[in-house]
């Protein structure tokens, strides 16, 4: 049987290696990786999953039409019939000076209300999608001629029987309603729900004798790695209808999952909105006056180490700093972005160090967006990896340059040219080869092509011509945040023009304050940092969140005003998303069979790390469990953190930070639950392991033994008994069984009495006849077949 790797179905049906390996095991297949391989049967299976998962969606569209059509149609009805009949017109001989068919002869005006326009006639007044009052074919505005109605309508008040108006006194005529109207407005509102409702921009609209109107669509404003729920909100549609519309684009998600901004704009067109990307504080943005060149200075370059995970990238890091960073990290792996300063011939370079691990894929989208080049570390072992990938589709969405350090060359097994060659498929083509990618092959223990690789930094850079303004207020971003015993909000910043200064008044986000200090990643204190250093600032209001962005302002009171506002912007947001459970939201739930849900409170050393948890976890769970973040903050877990788990049912997840005394206290006294960790693999798996506590039980059956009727008794006290001999197995007292005639099963029930002979045994053996009864049940006939079974209940785990 033809067998093919995960990675290799994952690129014939047009999803990732890691979304496939979800849906494998959903389908209950064993795979440890994207190398692992499965038959042909497998891949059937997941054909059918996927043609069964568009089939739905398309069947829910579908209804959704059809219901918007026969609303339509049902309030068109209801209008028609609302109006008077048309009185009957007697036939008159036409004049020969009146005009022919088509001709647009005058027709009289309709008498005008005291002070305003005339009075409105027909249905074609309150046509869908316009008002009333808009220009129509044929005419310059609301005096326009309109169909169905034969000629030009007055554009104001007129009077006299001359111009067609009506004498005083006159009787007043009925309104009447044009059913052809009627009919073409109900038409083409049912082609504009078929054509335009979904997967366009923009869509047009007929009116009037075939014009077209071009109208624009819904505009969302939402940012950029927005997850599918809060999506799903802005467009005020279900969850599952936004996962169905990612399946039609062959992305797989949970409701929890980020998306980026291709996959944003695309399933937004799906519903018909158009998509404007924002900051998250944009109503609120500071403004800014341009740098004028003669200002600008050169600045060093920022440079972003990214790759997958353990190949090599803290190490090179390391070398270059001469600083044993990667044995400072607990399990080997880095788990926040850190920011670094090094001096390399005299020039300096800032290098951001991203960690690795998948579940901070929206770290290292924040680190390329700050960075000037990107430098992707491969293994020359190892090669080309999903998060290789992820990287450099991170650093392409930045619009940043790539530099490829082929890490792991003094090994025996490198393959430095199989790298470049599998580089060259995501298009990423050496200079060797004839491209513009600089490919260095380095070892990163040894120092081999260390100097190299900083040689084409600095080469790189120089070409970029990279300038600041050091003169004016200094603005940066936030790197990562954290809660200090002592020193409070600690907060890593990269400056990226202008200069900040001890004193300063600041805002980041929805926080404020004033720079108490100035720390460099060394310890130092300084009393400025300039573009394109990295420092820590103390003096914050509260904890800002990783990638805000840091603004220096002429006085703390413009500060605090700007923070408040965002702030209350920021809780409409939350509102807004907030949505309270319905009884059609608890009927929606019985139906889907009561889902389970595990709920979470994340506690985390610093917003990075929360985030990632956040974004990890959020992929966890299946049809019959989910999980829920109730919070996610940064700093100690304190007593109404205790409270809120409390509260909501909730488990207190931390990540390296403590647990405070009154915390332990309230916890022991509420009997919450709270874990504590320093690995987020170690997170992951206990989290796994309580949403599999929450699995229904799979029951199996075993069949204890087989018994054949041969001859049935009836008594007269007892009713009937069955005088069976035992095929296989043992028939026990009390057990399971069920009768079996003809292949089916016609009665499910217990054993009753067992008898041997005359007395009352509790196991009849195979070889051996018996008497057996069944409770509630007495119609034995020759041939029967009796079963006894029994049913455990065997735990499941989370796939």
């Amino acid at each position: 049987m033809k067998k093919i790797r995960v990675y290799e179905a994952a690129k014939e049906f047009h999803v990732s290696s890691e979304a496939l390996l979800e849906t494998l095991r959903g389908l209950g297949v064993e795979v440890k990786s994207h190398m692992s391989s499965i038959d042909d049967d497998v891949v059937a299976r997941l054909k059918q999953k996927f043609n069964k998962d568009v089939e739905a969606a398309r069947e829910e569209m579908a209804r959704v039409k059809e219901k918007e059509a026969a609303r339509v149609r049902a309030a068109a009805a209801a209008a028609a019939a609302a109006a008077p009949p048309a009185p009957p017109r007697p036939s008159q001989p036409r004049p020969a000076s009146a005009p022919q068919a088509g001709a647009h002869a005058p027709r009289p005006a309709q008498p005008s209300r005291p002070g305003g326009p005339p009075r409105p006639q027909g249905p074609s007044s309150q046509r869908p999608g316009g008002p009333s009052g808009s220009p129509r074919p044929g005419g310059g505005g609301p005096g326009g001629p309109r169909p169905g109605f034969g000629g030009p309508q007055a554009g104001g008040p007129q009077r006299g029987p001359a111009r067609g108006g009506r004498l005083r006194g006159a009787k007043k005529k009925k309104r009447v309603v044009d059913e052809r109207l009627v009919a073409e407005n109900v038409k083409r509102t049912l082609a504009s729900l078929d054509a335009g409702a979904r997967g366009h921009a923009k869509h047009r609209r007929e009116r009037g004798e075939g014009t077209a109107v071009e109208e624009d669509a819904k505009v969302l404003q939402v940012t950029e790695f927005i997850t599918v729920a809060d999506l799903a909100g802005q467009m005020e549609v279900k969850p599952q209808e936004v996962i169905a519309a990612c399946m039609r684009l062959g992305v797989m998600v949970t409701i929890n999952r980020r998306l980026d901004k291709d996959t944003i704009e695309a399933v937004a067109d799906e519903f018909g909105y158009g998509v404007e990307f924002v900051s998250e504080y944009s109503t609120e943005a500071v403004e800014e006056a341009e740098d004028v060149p003669a200002d600008t200075t050169p600045r060093a370059p920022v440079v972003t180490v990214m790759g997958h995970v353990d190949h090599g990238k803290t190490t090179l890091l390391d070398y270059i700093r001469r600083a044993s960073v990667a044995a400072g990290e607990t399990g080997g792996i880095t788990q926040h972005i850190s920011a670094y300063s090094a001096s390399v011939n005299g020039k300096p370079i800032t290098f951001l160090d991203t960690p690795g691990h998948e579940a901070f894929t929206s770290m290292r989208a924040r680190g390329a967006q700050v960075t000037d080049i990107v430098v992707l570390v491969v293994a020359a072992d190892d090669r080309v990896m999903p998060q290789t990938i992820e990287a450099i589709d991170h650093a392409r969405a930045a619009g940043v340059p790539i530099i490829v350090a082929i890490n792991k060359v003094d090994l025996p097994v490198a393959r430095p040219d199989l790298v470049m060659a599998d580089l060259t498929k995501h298009k990423l083509v050496a200079e060797e080869y004839g491209g513009d990618t600089i490919m260095v092959p380095v070892s990163a223990k040894k120092g081999t092509g260390v100097e190299r690789l900083l040689e084409m930094i600095l080469l790189k850079a120089e070409m970029m011509e990279l300038k600041a303004n050091p003169d004016r207020r200094g603005k940066g971003t936030v790197v990562e945040a954290r809660k200090e015993p002592g020193r409070g909000t600690v907060v890593a910043v990269l400056v990226q023009n202008g200069t900040v200064r001890v004193g300063d008044a600041f805002v980041a986000g929805t926080q404020y304050g004033k720079v108490r200090a100035l720390t460099s990643r060394r310890g130092d204190r300084i009393s400025e940092a300039g573009p394109s250093v990295p420092v820590e600032i103390t003096g914050f209001s509260g904890v800002p969140s990783a990638g805000d962005t840091f603004q220096v302002l002429a006085d703390e009171r413009e500060a605090r005003e700007i923070a408040t506002k965002r702030h209350q912007l920021q809780r409409e947001q939350e509102q807004r998303a907030f949505h309270h459970l319905t009884l059609a939201d608890i009927s929606q739930r019985v139906k889907e069979g009561g889902a389970a849900e595990l709920r979470l409170i994340i506690k985390a050393d610093v917003d990075g790390s929360a985030e990632a948890l956040s974004d990890h976890l959020g992929r966890l769970g299946s049809d019959e469990v989910k999980l829920r973040i109730i919070h996610s903050g940064v700093g100690n877990i304190s007593e109404s953190d205790v409270l809120l788990a409390a509260a909501s049912d909730a488990v207190i997840l931390g990540f390296r930070v403590p647990v405070e005394s009154s915390a332990r206290s309230a916890a022991a006294r509420e009997k919450v639950d709270v874990r504590g960790y320093e690995i987020i693999y170690k997170a992951e798996e206990d989290i796994k392991a309580a949403m599999s506590g929450l699995l229904k039980p799979e029951i199996r059956e075993t069949i204890l033994g087989r018994a054949e009727v041969r001859k049935v008794f009836h008594l007269s006290k007892s009713g009937s008994v069955a005088g069976c001999f035992v095929a296989s197995g043992n028939i026990l007292r009390n057990a399971k069984a069920r009768l079996m005639r003809g292949g089916a099963s016609v009665f499910d029930g217990r054993v009753g009495a067992l008898k041997r002979f005359k007395d009352d045994v509790r196991e009849v053996a195979t070889g051996y006849e018996c008497g057996i009864t069944l409770e509630g049940y007495s119609d034995y006939r020759e041939g029967d077949i009796i079963e006894a079974y029994e049913l455990e209940e065997v735990a499941r785990t989370l796939a």
